[in-house]
């Protein structure tokens, strides 16, 4: 999980050989890779993820289409796993021939594909959600970009908001992987340095049948909490039910990984209710309001689905800088990124695929501003973006706030 292998010689002959798509002649269908996480411990996250990537590809094909023809999204699945996240690249690239990639979801995945595969084969990738900090110092060509705040700042901002609950003293457990990690160390830093106490510290590995050796280290010195940075549908979910079990812990501080549906249905909001989590959010907006409107009329609800408006916005973000550069030249389509996604530039927001595609074709500047905020990328491929402060409310997690550091 935390070390992505190297590409096989046949991949990388494959990854650097392959010339880049032709320019797709104007009404031929444009394909945008979807490279998300499918199987494996996040699953539980992916149906609504997916309904964003239908209102999105909707929208466009409702509205005048891409290039004049068709948006079509090509769905690759990573199982989770670094190799299967190269191989679904792999695939969405060289012989799907996409124009741009939105994804992967998990840090360690989005990684993975974009050193094996994105940046030696030179294609634009937009991450909805990777967090690690080493997204920012990746030699990436400028080919990857991503819609939400490092965890170098999630990290802070947690920091700030367990001081902020009178929470002095905790124990830290994280997973051994590229997400947990470094999103453990900034939490660790910026804590202390607020003058919080951490009693105990442990790296944990993923997928162990029990962890009752490392809780009772965390729990010898009977810290206020357990600070538990991992992904619920994989070890989050053991360690919280067997620190309940054993009467080791009874609050519990966590991040998006852990804010998954099935920690309250497997442990019940009752046992959670002292407990928080932080997790990338969205600023009260025109633009907000306006796609919560939209998924709301397709979808139901968007009430307790983690991501759906960072889903949206990039696949909205990788079609715009499709139809800027004019073609499905994945050189152009990168240049153009930028250009629609900061200012400056008439607005357009969800919901204004035609209109945007009318400013476009008058040689107008356009300025995305999404669900989620302002898509600005600075010169490293990242965004500002805005952290939520979110508590367990019955079956689901309810955002009581926004923390700034």
């Amino acid at each position: 999980e935390a070390t992505q292998p190297a590409a096989t010689e046949t991949q990388q002959a494959a990854t650097t050989t392959e010339a880049a798509p032709a320019a797709a002649p104007t009404g031929a269908d444009v394909k945008v890779g979807i490279l998300f996480d499918i199987t494996g411990p996040i699953a539980n996250f992916i149906p609504p993820m997916m309904d964003s990537v239908t209102l999105a590809t909707d929208e466009i094909n409702a509205g005048g289409g891409l290039l004049g023809g068709k948006m079509v999204a090509a769905v690759g699945d990573t199982t989770g796993s670094a190799q299967g996240a190269v191989d679904a690249a792999t695939k969405l690239v060289n012989v799907e021939n996409v124009a741009a990639v939105v994804g992967a979801l998990m840090s360690s995945t989005t990684i993975a594909a974009a050193n094996s595969v994105v940046i030696p084969t030179g294609v634009t990738q937009i991450s909805p959600t990777a967090t690690s900090p080493d997204m920012t110092t990746l030699a990436d060509n400028d080919w990857v970009f991503r819609v939400v705040p490092s965890d170098a700042y999630q990290g802070q901002v947690l920091a700030k908001l367990t001081m902020d609950q009178g929470v002095k003293s905790v124990a830290l457990t994280y997973a051994n992987n590229d997400y947990a990690a470094p999103l453990a160390k900034a939490f660790s830093d910026a804590y202390k340095a607020l003058g919080g106490t951490i009693t105990a510290e442990v790296k944990h590995e993923e997928k162990q049948p029990s962890y009752t050796t490392e809780l009772a280290t965390l729990a010898k010195d009977k810290p206020e909490a357990l600070v538990l940075i991992a992904y619920a549908g994989d070890s989050g979910l053991t360690i919280v039910k067997e620190a309940l079990e054993n009467g080791l812990f009874k609050r519990f501080i966590g991040t998006d990984g852990l804010r998954d549906n099935l920690l309250i249905e497997k442990i019940g909001a009752d046992n959670l209710k002292d407990s928080f989590f932080t997790s990338p959010s969205s600023p009260k907006s025109e633009a907000a309001d306006k796609f919560d409107a939209l998924y709301t009329a397709k979808f139901q609800t968007t009430k307790d689905k983690i991501f759906i408006g960072q889903v949206y916005d990039s696949v909205i973000l990788a079609a715009l800088a499709i139809q800027q550069a004019g073609s499905t030249d994945r050189t152009k389509v990168r240049d153009a990124l930028r250009a629609v996604a900061n200012p400056p530039g008439e607005p357009v927001g969800p919901g204004d695929w035609a209109k945007a595609i009318e400013l476009i074709k008058a040689g107008k500047d356009i300025d995305y501003t999404g669900a989620t905020g302002s898509m600005d990328f600075d010169d490293k491929g990242d965004v500002a973006g805005v952290i939520g402060h979110f508590v367990v409310d019955g079956t689901g997690y309810k955002e009581v706030g926004l923390v700034t550091p």
